[in-house]
């Protein structure tokens, strides 16, 4: 490329589209940077591969053939097939509160959490477990689902039988009590357990479902089955994740390239555009540039009407004018040399068989008036007299 092929109007303008493109791709990522990364980091999410998260579960689905699909939003959460609801102890109230209440006759599959991890800084992605959650916290997110209560046992427990598996059962098992069990362990403690009056059901081990949870091949075996028996059919099952966007809460950006403010974006786009389109081409011939000091009598008068004007003089000009016309008059209309003043007046006047108003009451007029506009008139209206009385002479 040569030095004058580097500033070809085609070349600049594909430039500029680039940079726009590039501009705008970077928005959108910064935009939605936060969701992407905490479903990178080590949670209970379906797209996290730690311990706790639930990677695997929808690695195993999508090998049966039938690949899970994520609810980003709440349209989402509007479909007919089992939606599988990962809870947090820091999942938003009200956000959970408007999951609840779009899938209200929709099978749902409610998953509680149970361990407390932290990321570890030697591998992304993988987390390190700390201790078992308290009941409180547990409690305090499952009461915005159903009204029971969460318990647990240390150590080993005996196996839970789903389906016609013997699934061992997690360390520290959790249950769920004074609820009517879906699937109980061998002392009738409710591992899962619907919810009255609606297709929900509450899982609470989050260990039979888990990434750490399905490295025991029983268990893994277990999940299908389960997630199959509350299905009741072959379609594939979908994963929430409008808690975790709704974590991470709305910014101005979101708003901007999000319904409904999206189609003011994207109207303030095209506007610049066609703005942009508008400067690009020419329409008509250039406009010279103006001399700052404009020629003619036309150009001193105005130029003179300014300073006056600027000045706060223009109102006391009346009497002068009024006077210079009763000059021009007597000129025009051949009125006797010498006469002036009152004389000349009364002398235009007598030439006047009109009903308008006489000269000398218009000139009167003019030299008592001090607003502008009204200057303006009573001139205008002198110079009108003085026109009709030369076409009738």
């Amino acid at each position: 490329m040569n030095s004058s092929d580097a500033f070809n109007p085609r070349t600049i303008l594909w430039a500029a589209f680039a940079s726009m493109m590039a501009a705008a791709a970077f928005f959108l990522l910064s935009t939605y940077a936060p969701d992407f990364r905490l479903a990178g980091e080590g949670d209970a999410t379906p797209l996290s591969k730690s311990g706790v998260g639930f990677a695997g579960l929808a690695k195993l689905l999508t090998l049966t053939g039938k690949p899970p699909e994520m609810a980003r939003s709440d349209d989402d959460l509007l479909d007919e097939r089992l939606l599988i609801v990962p809870l947090r102890p820091d999942t938003p109230p009200k956000a959970l509160e408007t999951l609840v209440a779009h899938r209200e006759s929709k099978p749902t599959l409610f998953v509680l959490p149970k361990w407390i991890v932290a990321p570890r800084l030697d591998h992304a992605g993988w987390d390190q477990q700390i201790g078992h959650l308290e009941r409180a916290a547990i409690d305090k997110v499952l009461g915005k689902v159903a009204v029971v209560h969460i318990g647990w046992q240390e150590g080993k427990v005996a196996p839970v039988m789903i389906e016609d598996l013997s699934v061992p059962a997690p360390e520290e098992m959790q249950w769920l009590e004074n609820s009517e069990p879906y699937i109980a362990d061998a002392a009738d403690h409710a591992i899962v357990s619907q919810i009255e009056g609606a297709p929900h059901w509450i899982l609470a081990d989050p260990d039979f479902l888990n990434n750490q949870g399905l490295a025991d091949p029983t268990r893994a075996a277990a999940a299908l089955r389960l997630i199959q028996r509350l299905q009741g059919n072959d379609d594939a099952v979908m994963f929430d994740l409008t808690l975790l966007r709704a974590g991470n809460g709305m910014s101005l950006q979101k708003l901007l390239v999000e319904p409904p403010f999206l189609a003011l974006t994207l109207a303030l786009i095209a506007a610049a555009g066609l703005a942009v389109a508008h400067g690009l081409v020419r329409f008509g011939p250039a406009r010279a540039e103006a001399r700052a000091i404009a020629f003619g009598k036309y150009a001193l008068a105005d130029t003179t009407a300014r300073l006056f004007r600027r000045a706060g003089r223009l109102g006391s000009l009346g009497g002068r004018y009024a006077a210079l016309m009763r000059t021009r008059a007597g000129k025009l209309l051949g009125a006797p040399p010498g006469l002036a003043g009152d004389a000349l007046d009364a002398w235009l006047d007598a030439r006047d068989n009109t009903s308008a108003p006489r000269f000398s009451e218009l000139a009167a007029a003019t030299g008592a008036t001090t607003d502008e506009a009204r200057v303006h008139a009573r001139t205008r209206a002198l110079n009108d007299w003085i026109q009709r009385r030369k076409r009738d002479s």
